[in-house]
């Protein structure tokens, strides 16, 4: 027991010396800086070609989502996550090596040309994230976290990283073994984590423009304006347009949903006008079974 409080706080340590760094030491390779930096190019655009012009500037909940991207990406690991999941995946470990499995790769792809193993790894890590996305529709139970992301009212980039502390816990829990097998942490790749901002950013922003034909590979603002629609098609109960970066999942699968042009569509659920405002609130939200209820 004490190895494991011992690598608990060598995590929060970690995290913390990590996180201190990032903020002193501006650099290409700075998730905080990129963050701040992708963030201030999509408000720019929002700002200089709105997509809903009567929508203001400074939309409603803008200052609550700014600080969600800030927690969601960098505190909230901080606070518990980074130390807590450096102790779950020793204990993983050391569970699977006391019935004899020392090495959890099964399909290595690290020998690979790093383009190839890092969009292998995009792929997959996407694809997990598509199916968890539609778990967290489908469970009652879970769907009571995922109605914070849904709460939002007026679209715009910051929404993207508005979400309970829970789904890091359920999207990074099912997401780690299918990348272990081939052998990817999700440290590896830098430049995913980027673009995969960057498109969750443009996919809620109040901006867009024309995909053409890749409007079918790659989400965006007139298809997941859809996915959080108040009202969705009494014969898809559980939701609609569920990529998360590729839009391609849906079409695959059939999930895909753009009836006409839903720039003005009202957002949220059926009676989120009761859903807590403020972020306390929200992030307690769900932790009780009862909680839900009302809604």
């Amino acid at each position: 027991m004490n190895h494991y409080w011992e690598i608990f706080i060598n995590g929060y340590k970690g995290y913390a010396s990590y996180l201190w760094h990032e903020i002193l030491n501006p650099g290409w390779h700075n998730y905080f800086y990129w963050l701040i930096g992708v963030s201030l190019f999509f408000f720019s655009l929002e700002l200089i070609a709105p997509w809903r012009k009567n929508q203001s500037k400074f939309r409603m909940d803008f200052w609550l989502d700014a600080f969600y991207m800030f927690f969601n990406f960098f505190l909230f690991s901080l606070v518990i996550y980074n130390a807590a999941s450096d102790v779950f995946v020793n204990l993983f470990k050391d569970g699977l090596s006391l019935i004899g499995i020392t090495n959890l790769v099964v399909f290595e792809v690290l020998s690979w040309p790093i383009w190839a193993h890092l969009l292998l790894g995009f792929f997959v890590r996407d694809f997990v994230q598509w199916w968890v996305h539609r778990l967290l529709h489908w469970s009652p139970r879970l769907w009571e976290f995922h109605k914070v992301h849904h709460s939002v009212k007026q679209m715009g980039f910051a929404a993207h990283l508005r979400y309970h502390w829970m789904e890091n816990v359920v999207y990074r829990t099912i997401e780690y073994i299918p990348l272990a097998l081939i052998g990817i942490g999700l440290n590896d790749f830098f430049i995913i984590h980027i673009f995969t901002l960057a498109v969750g950013h443009f996919n809620h922003s109040n901006f867009t423009f024309p995909l053409g034909p890749f409007k079918y590979i790659f989400n965006n603002p007139r298809m997941h304006i859809w996915h959080h629609a108040k009202d969705i098609p009494s014969d898809r109960p559980y939701g609609i347009n569920f990529g998360i970066t590729l839009s391609l999942w849906d079409y695959i699968f059939r999930t895909n949903y753009i009836p006409r042009d839903g720039r003005d569509i009202e957002l949220g659920f059926p009676h989120d006008e009761n859903f807590p405002k403020d972020f306390i609130s929200q992030n307690l939200h769900g932790i009780k079974p009862e909680s839900g209820k009302e809604e």
